[in-house]
């Protein structure tokens, strides 16, 4: 028999991702309306081992679903990595009577919650927030629809320089082990190419498309890079080739950094966010443990940590047909 849920504790981990405010406060008035306690652990694991915590209701994560970042903080830990480590959180899981945990993060946190769940017998659902939408288990992660949008206003502002003094663009974005980012934005922003991980376009590949570009009459370009592209070292690598093998071209190259990672989250992410940690809460007083909760065809769905550990969330290569021919 299940053990009865009067606390539930909640945490934020890895990169911070914008709606992270959000799933907090949904988690908070969800524990609320169920007559349940809710606990925040401030950064993460590391909040965990520590008992860094605060107590959250209803009223206390008022004002909070507009903001961006975490409230509670995140951070990685390397002491959580450790049995001794799981051990001190366990403690003081118990010595707070907390009973259950959701953890919002990415593939690391959930990693991290599905070993201490079965060392710890704690029940455990992840919720997946990363700017990244690299997790395989839902079709969307909590901040990857604002940081689109992040990444969108800045390649226009920068088009329009590009336009101005007919030059290229390399424009980094995040994206270390995935290209959803790079290739949506690309697409969605007309880049003449775009790189990622997941695809080799190759060197000489990617100076025949340019030269084609200056054939077709296009005075100036956008090339979106995700900085896990393999191409090259890094996207200033990438710069200086084609300075050297295209010298009448102006170029010039901007990294966008952790600006997509900030910022106000989209409505997409805020009811994402709420409708992820409703579930969340309702699965742990359901007696479920050790899933995530995802979005697939909009539906809410659980999917258990072997599962959604075993793979990577595949990219969409429909984008990269489409791409080819809307850079023409």
């Amino acid at each position: 028999m299940a053990k009865e849920i009067r606390t539930i504790g909640v945490m934020t981990s890895g990169g911070d991702a914008p709606g992270m405010n959000a799933a907090i406060r949904a988690v908070a008035r969800a524990c609320a309306y169920y007559n349940v306690n809710c606990i925040g652990f401030y950064r993460g694991f590391q909040g965990m081992i520590e008992g860094d915590h605060c107590v959250l209701n209803a009223r206390s994560v008022r004002n909070i679903i507009s903001r961006g970042g975490t409230i509670l903080k995140s951070a990685r830990s390397e002491e959580f990595r450790t049995k001794e480590g799981r051990r001190k959180a366990a403690k003081q899981l118990d010595k707070l009577e907390v009973d259950a945990m959701v953890l919002i993060g990415g593939d690391g946190t959930f990693r991290g919650g599905q070993i201490f769940s079965k060392e710890h017998e704690v029940p455990v659902i992840g919720v997946p927030g990363t700017i990244d939408n690299d997790i395989l288990g839902t079709n969307y992660t909590i901040g990857y629809d604002t940081a689109l949008n992040t990444v969108i206003e800045a390649i226009d502002k920068i088009r329009d320089t590009a336009s101005s003094h007919d030059r290229l663009f390399f424009v980094e974005v995040m994206g270390r082990d995935a290209g959803f980012i790079a290739l949506n934005t690309g697409v969605g922003a007309g880049a003449e190419e775009i790189l990622i991980p997941e695809e080799d376009l190759g060197l000489d590949r990617l100076l025949e498309s340019l030269k084609r570009s200056k054939r077709s009459g296009k005075s100036s370009s956008i090339v979106v890079v995700s900085e896990g592209d393999k191409i090259g070292k890094n996207v200033y690598e990438l710069a200086e080739y084609v300075i050297e093998n295209m010298p009448n071209y102006d170029v010039r190259v901007t990294v966008l950094g952790h600006m997509q990672r900030g910022g106000s989250p989209s409505c997409f992410d805020r009811t994402l966010a709420s409708r992820l940690c409703v579930k969340a809460v309702e699965l742990l007083l359901d007696g479920k443990k050790n899933v995530m909760v995802g979005l697939i065809n909009n539906k809410i769905a659980a999917t258990s940590f072997d599962e959604g550990l075993s793979g990577d969330h595949e990219i969409n290569k429909e984008l990269l047909r489409i791409s080819d021919i809307l850079s023409t």
